[in-house]
Formats: structure tokens, sequence, C-alpha cells
């Protein structure tokens, strides 16, 4: 039960940003920016994960489209005022969309955007921002989560499951709602175990595989055997864990299975929660491109495909009674049989 994501390319961990300088206009001459500004969230290009999936929309869209791009890596420790400053620099460059990837761009996103009415832009995972010239893409996340629920509480051996969340915030917050939902749907007594690596995401929350690793290794002592992440980075340490005690991970945002980076370990991938953020971006950039850009809050759901479950794992599609519980809780969901708590 797959959601049609785009796929990720292979991305280095550096912070260098790239540019490729030219100015595009499409057949109609309705597109005359500069091409797309994506500006990355703590943990950057490299993550496997929500970082990444950005990045491979945008790739998408230069390419379909033949725009450039320009996409700049956030830095350890920075303010609202850093990130002010990089939109800003997106802007005057000419670049249009301008995507900040994260609720953390919210304040940014809403300052800069007040300046420049005439480019478009775009945040990922916050719906605060109401501007003309601002799009919202938000996910239900907590419906992805339910279905790793699901799974995990179907695959479990010791009735013993764990979560790993990388930074104690409402945001996260749903995907453990979710994710606890889903698998008491299957085992009402089933033991949780639950842990948030850092407070605020400054301390390193979604940018620590060590973090992760170490937190999931509490978790497998205490006898879980299968562990979710929504960690952002951090969650490449929870997955080696997982693959050296041989227990099952669960990925999250991007098909965890499928990253080259983390090949090393995917036998003991199960699956991963995703959220199309690499199809959000695509489609942000291609209604720019059109003259018609998109305006207000999009939701990414199950329904819409915004969200869904990677079933790319042959370990998994070999499990066909877990496969089946995951595909009717999916059905449930999208039929409002079921309605995934946030809380």
């Amino acid at each position: 039960m797959t959601v049609a994501v785009i796929a990720l390319a292979a991305a280095g961990c550096g912070k260098s940003s790239s540019d490729s300088g030219a100015t595009s206009t499409n057949s109609s001459g309705k597109y005359n920016g500069k091409g797309i500004g994506l500006a990355y969230d703590i943990g950057g290009k490299g993550d496997q994960s929500f970082n990444d999936a950005a990045y491979a929309g945008f790739q998408k869209a230069e390419k379909d489209f033949g725009i450039a791009g320009r996409d700049i890596e956030p830095q350890d420790g920075e303010s609202d005022a850093d990130k002010v400053q990089r939109l800003d620099t997106l802007a005057k460059a000419g670049y249009n969309p301008i995507i900040g990837v994260g609720y953390s761009y919210a304040p940014a996103v809403k300052e800069v955007a007040a300046k420049y009415p005439k480019i478009t832009f775009g945040i990922i995972d916050d719906n605060e921002v109401t501007a003309s010239n601002v799009v919202d893409m938000v996910f239900a996340a907590e419906q992805s989560s339910y279905l790793a629920g699901v799974a995990a509480a179907s695959a479990t051996k010791k009735d013993h499951i764990g979560f790993i969340g990388g930074v104690d915030i409402p945001l996260i917050h749903t995907f453990e709602a979710g994710f606890d939902q889903g698998a008491k749907s299957v085992n009402p007594k089933i033991k949780i175990e639950s842990q948030y690596l850092t407070q605020t995401a400054q301390e390193g929350g979604f940018s620590s595989p060590d973090k992760g690793k170490a937190a999931a290794q509490g978790q497998i002592d205490a006898g879980a055997d299968v562990i979710y992440h929504a960690a952002g980075l951090s969650g490449q340490g929870v997955i080696e864990a997982a693959s050296t005690a041989k227990v099952w991970a669960i990925g999250v945002d991007s098909d965890q299975y499928s990253q080259s980076a983390l090949a090393k370990y995917k036998d003991y991938i199960l699956g991963s929660a995703l959220k199309n953020v690499g199809g959000a971006v695509y489609d942000l950039v291609k209604s720019v491109h059109e003259g018609k850009p998109e305006s207000g809050v999009v939701n990414g759901t199950l329904k819409t495909g915004g969200v869904g479950f990677a079933d790319t794992n042959p370990k998994y599609k070999a499990m066909t009674k877990v496969v089946a519980a995951v595909e009717k809780a999916k059905q449930d969901i999208i039929d409002g049989k079921v309605t995934v708590n946030t809380k």
C-alpha cells in the first residue's frame, strides 16, 4: 500500500548550497523567476528523511520544468533572524517560489513574505502563516503513524514496541498519538516504550544519530522488538541499533528502506510512515511555473495520497496478516470509520 512519493536522490551531508544560476520562463511566458529557493530545516540535506524528501521534489521540478534552483543548509544554533536573512537573500535574488522546510520557518516566512508580495512562499508542517502569497503545506502525520502502529503491533513477537521522537513538541506528539492509537487498535494491552531525545531542536534531537542509537538501544534492552522513530537525522541511529539487535525499525517521512545511506540496515526496516513532502514541493513549484500559484493550506492525508505507509521491503510484503491489517486500517481511516488522535 504505497503512497506516490518522489524518489530520493543520493544526497550529501555537507553544508554547501547549490545554484545553477539561470533565469527561467515557461512556454507561455508566465514564469520569470530565477528559480526555486529551498531552505532546509535542522539536520539538512542528507538526513534520508524529511529534508531529503523536500530536496527530491526540488530536483524533480528543476528537471521537469527546466528551471534553476538554490538550496541552502541551516547552521547550528541559528536564530529566527538567521532564517529571515536566508529567505530575504533568496527573495532579493529573484527566486520564486521560496520554501522553508519545517515549522521553525514560520516567523521568517511571515516576515519576508510580507516584504515580497509578488513571490510565492511555502512552509512545510505549519499552517499558522496566513497570506495570499503563502502556501502552508501540512500533513496528517497521525494517520501514517496510525498505520505504523498497526504494523508494529501486528509484527511484534513480544507485544512490546517503542516510539522515539526527536524533539518534545506538539508536531511530534501527533506522530506518537497516531502510533499509540494504531498499536492499541490491534492489542489494547500492548506495552509501548516512549522517549523524546531533546526538549528543543537546538539540542540536536533531529540531528544526532548517536542520541537516536542510544535511545533505541535502551528500548531494545527493555524488551521492545519494533521501534518507530520520528526523529529526522537522529533516526539513522535508531535504525542502526535495531539492525544490530536484529529487531524491526519503522522509518519516517521517506521510504527509508530504499535509501542508499541506510542500505546495510534495510533488512530490518519493516516499513516507513510516509509524508509526501517531495510531492508537495513539486506541486507548489509547478503551480508557480504555470502562472497559477497555490495559496492557503494544502493538506496531505491518506485520502489525498499525502501520507501513507511504505511496503517496499519484501519481508514486510511476505507478512500477509500484517499487510492485511495495515490495509484495513488505511481504508477505515479513508472511509471515516476511524478518526486518528493528534494528541
